[in-house]
C-alpha cells in the first residue's frame, strides 16, 4: 500500500499552512479542510492519515474522530491547544491513536507521522511466516490485519491491534507501561501513563468476556501488564 495521502483538519490556517509545507516536503499528499464541516466534505476512503484539531467550526473533532471510526482503522493524530487531562484521555478512548499539545515541534509531529505511518503500513503489508496467531477463542490474522473472537471479527485500531499482537506474542512476559509505549508507538516514553492506559482499557472492552473481570489482559500490580494464564 501507498502511503501518501494526508488529510490536515486545522481551522488556524497558519497552523495548516505550515503543518501541510512541511508534509509536502516529505514526499506526503496533503488535503487541507479548514473547519469540520469542510473536513467531512473531504475525508475519503483514499486518506492514510488524519491529523485534526478538536476545537473547529460547525463540528468539533471528536465528532469527527467518531465518524472516522466507524468506517477505517487509519492513524488520527490530535492536535489541541486543550492541556487537561480529560480531553486527553477523551479523545484517546474515541480512537485517537496520537494526541500532540499545541504549541508544538513541526520535528516532533514530523516523527511521529512517520511512526504512525509506518506502523499502519506494516499492518497492511506485513509478509511473516507465521501470519495466524492464536490465544484461548481469540485468532489473529497478521497478514490481513484481522482479529476473530468466536469467529467474529473484532474491529480494533492499529495500536489495539499491535498491543495484541505485542501480548499474545510474549505469552509469559510482563511488560511495564513504558516498554509498551516504546515499542507500539516507537517513541520514548515520557511518563504518559494516560496513553497506554486508555488504549489497554479500550483493548479490554472489544476482547474481554466480563469488563469487570479482565482475564484476556491482566494488570501486575506495581509493574505493568500481561497475557492472562
Amino acid at each position: 500500500m501507498d502511503i501518501s495521502n494526508i488529510l490536515v483538519v486545522e481551522d488556524d490556517r497558519e497552523i495548516n499552512n505550515l503543518i501541510a509545507e512541511v508534509l509536502k516536503k516529505e514526499n506526503y499528499n496533503v488535503i487541507q479542510a479548514f473547519d469540520g464541516k469542510e473536513a467531512i466534505e473531504k475525508y475519503n476512503e483514499n486518506f492514510q492519515m488524519v491529523i485534526l484539531d478538536l476545537m473547529l467550526p460547525y463540528v468539533d473533532g471528536i465528532e469527527i474522530l467518531r465518524k472516522i471510526r466507524e468506517k477505517s482503522n487509519l492513524p488520527i493524530i490530535i492536535l489541541s491547544a486543550k492541556d487537561e487531562e480529560v480531553d486527553r484521555i477523551v479523545g484517546l478512548s474515541m480512537g485517537a491513536d496520537d494526541y500532540i499539545l499545541k504549541p508544538f515541534s513541526i520535528r516532533e509531529l514530523i516523527a511521529r507521522i512517520k511512526a504512525n505511518l509506518r506502523r499502519y503500513v506494516d499492518y497492511n503489508n506485513t509478509k511473516i511466516k507465521n501470519t495466524i496467531l492464536n490465544y484461548r477463542d481469540l485468532k489473529m490474522d497478521i497478514l490481513n490485519y484481522k482479529v476473530l473472537k468466536q469467529e467474529k471479527e473484532l474491529n480494533l485500531t492499529p495500536k489495539e491491534f499491535e498491543l495484541l499482537k505485542l501480548f499474545i506474542s510474549n505469552p509469559n512476559r510482563v511488560f511495564t507501561k513504558a516498554q509498551l509505549f516504546n515499542s507500539v508507538w516507537e517513541n520514548e516514553y515520557l511518563n504518559d501513563d494516560n496513553t497506554v492506559m486508555v488504549h489497554i482499557k479500550r483493548l479490554r472492552n472489544k476482547i474481554e468476556d466480563n469488563t469487570n473481570d479482565y482475564s484476556y489482559i491482566q494488570t501486575v500490580w506495581g509493574i505493568g501488564y500481561k497475557l492472562g494464564e
